[in-house]
C-alpha cells in the first residue's frame, strides 16, 4: 500500500498510456466486428480519462487557485463518471456478445435493467455536484467524502451482480476465454470497490478496474483470433470439400467418357479402365509420387477418346483392315489430343491420348517419335495398352496366353517399348499383380482401383 501510494500517479500515467495505445490499436482490428470494435475502443478510452481525471484530482489537491478550483471539481466528477460509464459498456458489450450467441436481438431483462441503473447513478452524479451527497471540498480545494459517499457505489454495485448473474445463466454460450475475462472484469473491481471504502488517498478501485479492463482486452482479441482461426480451418475445410467435389465430378466425367469409348467397340469393354489400372501400377513401382500416379490413371482413361471419331464400322470390322480403314485408326491420337487439349488444367491427359501409339524405335504414330523423346506418361500406358490387347479377345483373334504376352513383351522391349516399363509389367506379370488388378475390376466396370 505504501509503494502505491508513492508510485501511483506514475502508475495512473503509464497505465492511462497503456489504455490509449489498445484504444487506437483496436480500431485497426477488421477482423473485429465494428460494434465489438467500438465497444473495446470505448472501454479502454473510458479508463484512459478515469485515470487521467484521477491523476488529475490527485495533482490539484489543496489547491486554492482557479485552476485547482475547476480542476479538482471536474476531476472528481468525471472519476465518478468513468466509474459507472465502464461497467455500463461491459453491459453494451455483453449484449452484443449474447446477441451473436443466442441470436436474440431483444436485451435480457437484467442488461436491460442495468441500463436503467446506468441511468440511475449518472443523475445521482448530477445531485451530488449540487448537494454534497458524495463529497465536499473544503476552502483549500481539498476533497471530503461525505456521510452518504457509501450511495455512490449502488449503481455500478447492483450493475455488477446483475451482470454476474447473466453471465452465470448463458455460461454455457460463451467459450472459457472469453468467460473468464468477463468475470474477472465484473468480480475483481467489486471487491477493490469494497476495499476502497476503508481506503483513502490510494485508487485502488480506479487502478483495479483499469487493469481488469486491459486483461478484458486481451482476453476479448485472444477469444477474436480463435475465432479467426477457426473460421479459417472452416474455410480450408470447405476448399476442401469443394475441391473433393470437383475432382470426384471429373472422375465420374472421365469415367462415362472413358465408358461411353469401349462402348464403341463391343470386344473392349472395360479396357479403358484396365489400361488406367495397370498405367496407374507401372507408376506407381517405378517410384512415381501419388499424384503423378494418379495423373497417369487419368489420362490412360482418356487415351482411346480420339475413337469416338472413328467409324462403328471400321472399329468393329472382324477381318483386316484395309490400308484406308488403318488410316483412319491412326487418326485417332490426334483427335484424341484435339479433344483433351482444350483441359488446360490437365495436360496430361492430351499427352496421353496423342503419343501412345509411339514406338520406342521411332517407327510409331502419329509423330514418329523415338526413346526419351516420347513423354513418359505415353510410354507407360503403351505398355499397359498393349498388355490389354494382346490380353484380351479381339473380333480377328482370340486372347493370349499370359505367357505369350511376357513374350512378346520382352521381344518388344527396346523396340515398341521402353524397357524400363516392359520390364516393370513383366515383372506385376510374374508376380500375379495383374491378375489380382483384373479381377478387382468387374467385367464392363469403371471401378477406380
Amino acid at each position: 500500500m505504501v509503494f502505491l501510494r508513492t508510485h501511483q500517479l506514475d502508475l495512473m500515467l503509464f497505465m492511462s498510456g497503456t489504455c490509449a495505445i489498445l484504444a487506437c490499436t483496436t480500431l485497426f482490428i477488421r477482423a473485429l466486428p465494428r460494434q465489438k470494435r467500438s465497444m473495446l475502443s470505448l472501454m479502454e478510452l473510458s479508463a484512459m480519462l478515469l485515470l487521467l481525471f484521477d491523476r488529475w484530482s490527485y495533482m490539484y489537491r489543496g489547491d486554492a487557485g482557479n485552476t485547482g478550483y475547476v480542476m479538482v471539481r471536474v476531476s472528481n466528477g468525471m472519476v465518478f463518471f468513468m466509474s459507472i460509464m465502464i461497467p455500463h459498456l461491459v453491459t453494451q458489450y455483453l449484449k452484443i456478445l449474447l446477441q451473436d450467441k443466442t441470436g436474440h436481438l431483444t436485451p435480457l431483462l437484467s442488461l436491460r435493467i442495468c441500463d436503467a441503473l446506468f441511468i440511475l447513478g449518472v443523475v445521482l452524479l448530477v445531485v451530488s455536484q449540487f448537494t454534497g451527497l458524495y463529497y465536499t471540498f473544503d476552502a483549500q480545494n481539498t476533497y471530503r467524502r461525505s456521510p452518504t459517499y457509501i450511495l455512490s457505489y449502488l449503481a455500478p454495485l447492483l450493475i455488477v451482480l446483475l451482470q454476474e448473474l447473466t453471465i452465470l445463466q448463458r455460461r454455457n454460450c460463451l467459450r472459457r476465454p472469453i468467460l473468464a475475462a468477463l468475470m474477472a472484469a465484473i468480480s475483481i473491481p467489486t471487491v477493490a470497490a469494497f476495499l476502497q471504502i476503508f481506503t483513502y488517498g490510494v485508487s485502488l478501485s480506479n487502478m483495479t478496474m483499469v487493469i481488469t479492463v486491459i486483461i478484458f482486452h486481451i482476453f476479448a482479441l485472444d477469444d477474436l483470433s480463435r475465432s479467426v482461426k477457426r473460421a479459417r480451418m472452416n474455410e480450408l475445410q470447405s476448399y476442401k470439400e469443394a475441391e473433393q467435389r470437383v475432382s470426384a465430378m471429373f472422375e465420374q466425367t472421365a469415367e462415362a467418357l472413358a465408358g461411353a469409348i469401349d462402348a464403341k467397340d463391343t470386344y473392349t469393354h472395360g479396357h479403358s479402365t484396365r489400361v488406367a489400372a495397370f498405367s496407374r501400377q507401372i507408376a506407381k513401382e517405378a517410384g512415381f509420387p501419388d499424384k503423378d500416379c494418379d495423373q497417369v490413371y487419368f489420362a490412360a482413361l482418356l487415351h482411346d477418346v480420339g475413337k469416338i471419331g472413328v467409324s462403328n464400322t471400321i472399329i468393329n470390322k472382324p477381318g483386316k483392315l484395309t490400308d484406308e480403314e488403318f488410316a483412319q485408326i491412326k487418326l485417332h491420337p490426334i483427335l484424341g489430343y484435339q479433344i483433351l487439349s482444350n483441359i488446360r488444367q490437365s495436360p496430361s491427359l492430351s499427352i496421353g491420348a496423342h503419343y501412345h501409339h509411339e514406338r520406342f524405335d521411332g517407327t510409331g504414330y502419329p509423330d514418329g517419335l523415338a526413346g526419351e523423346a516420347i513423354p513418359e506418361i505415353a510410354r507407360i500406358i503403351a505398355v499397359a495398352d498393349a498388355y490389354d490387347a494382346m490380353s484380351s479377345s479381339r473380333s480377328y483373334r482370340d486372347r493370349l496366353s499370359q505367357q505369350k504376352v511376357r513374350d512378346e513383351l520382352m521381344r518388344g522391349s527396346g523396340k515398341q517399348f521402353d524397357p524400363r516399363f516392359a520390364n516393370i509389367m513383366i515383372h506385376m506379370i510374374d508376380s500375379g499383380e495383374v491378375e489380382a488388378l483384373t479381377s478387382s475390376i468387374p467385367p464392363g466396370s469403371l471401378h477406380k482401383i
